[in-house]
């Protein structure tokens, strides 16, 4: 483990008994001093498991978990939660409403040796500043907004100085707008701080604004991991293809360096095929990616068209009566009804291959 990484998983598992199917299986990674990372996935994929296992409130079956320089689970060792040096957040902020804001947030520093009363309030007042609270220390839970309140958890979770934060879920009772508004002071709070934080969402805007790295959770197991530019450009698998960019998929047949699609040809060059060892896969296109030219031609149609304020959003539908989904600026409206050609920015497309009879996913890919 390098010197510079705050945590640091390898190969945990967690099974709830002895014969279920693993909730987490196998997670290996390392978060680096003050990298945000955000485990990003379904509902039930192991998200929060995982940082449970983190947080110590659950055990690992297999594999062993390093914090700080300091072991703290393995298969013969569990270091519990309080002797972690964590902060957690929770879905539902979790404040004593009997209490008000400074005591919320100095309740865990008075159970910390060696601090006196005149350091607490110091403290307390720090973080109330670096959440942007200040002068709302005597208010209680019910006197502030969601949004307050959850930069209420945030501070009292921070006044410890822990090495790592994990938040789970922390925005998702909050409305849209306040929600976007939160995950911008969130990471400019944990950056500020400089803490190290991991974070659960299964919201993939949410895991592209506040991360450094994205770890893409499914069935338990660790789809991919990086930053949130190559997890969106990059997906290494169709799973995340389809949950972080949202992307078509159109059936393709190889001929050749040609991939012919019921929209067109792709030319595929030689020298940036990864593994050539299938003949039918699935084109990946981002709905982003693709330019709608009109042509009375075309036997694609505009099927609908949403106005989304800085961009409109298509459906489309091809001979087949295949759906696919394209987006332009705002600048750019193609009226319902219209035939229209797509065409593919270039360098973007890419072709996983099909699936076998039993379900398992082919790694091979090519890149386009």
């Amino acid at each position: 483990m390098k010197q510079s990484a705050i945590l640091d998983l390898e190969s945990v598992t967690k099974k709830f008994n002895h014969y279920s199917t693993p909730a987490v299986k196998d997670v290996s990674l390392t978060l680096q001093q003050g990298e945000l990372l955000g485990l990003l996935g379904p509902s039930g994929c192991g998200k929060t498991t995982l940082l449970r296992i983190i947080a110590g409130f659950e055990k690992a079956s297999q594999g062993k978990i390093t914090l700080a320089g300091q072991l703290v689970n393995s298969e013969n060792y569990w270091l519990p939660p309080e002797k972690r040096n964590t902060g957690m957040v929770f879905q539902d902020y979790a404040l004593f409403p009997h209490l008000s804001v400074a005591d919320n947030i100095a309740f865990g520093l008075k159970r910390k040796k060696g601090l006196n009363s005149k350091q607490i309030k110091q403290r307390v007042g720090e973080v109330l500043t670096l959440v942007g609270l200040a002068g709302l220390e005597k208010r209680y839970p019910h006197e502030l907004s969601g949004g307050q309140q959850q930069r209420v958890a945030l501070a009292r979770a921070l006044a410890p100085q822990p090495a790592l934060m994990l938040l789970d879920e922390p925005l998702s009772n909050l409305d849209a707008q306040i929600r976007h508004r939160l995950r911008e002071e969130i990471r400019c709070i944990l950056k500020a701080a400089g803490t190290s934080a991991i974070f659960v969402t299964h919201d993939r805007e949410e895991a592209l604004a506040i991360s450094d790295k994205i770890a893409v959770m499914s069935k338990g197991k660790l789809e991919q991991i990086g930053t949130p530019e190559s997890i969106y450009t990059q997906p290494s698998s169709r799973f995340v293809a389809e949950f972080v960019t949202q992307a078509n998929f159109l059936p393709a047949k190889k001929k050749g360096q040609v991939w012919t699609t019921e929209i067109g040809e792709l030319k595929i060059p030689a020298s940036i095929v990864v593994n050539n060892n299938f003949e039918r896969g699935d084109l990946m296109l981002r709905q982003e990616d693709i330019l709608l030219i009109p042509d009375e031609n075309s036997a694609v149609v505009v099927k609908e068209r949403q106005f989304l304020g800085r961009e409109y959003r298509y459906c489309l539908e091809t001979a087949s009566g295949k759906r696919l989904h394209a987006r332009t600026s705002a600048g750019i409206a193609v009226d319902v009804g219209t035939k229209v050609n797509l065409s593919v920015v270039a360098g973007t497309p890419k072709i996983f291959p099909v699936k076998s009879f039993s379900e398992e996913k082919v790694k091979a890919e090519v890149y386009a």
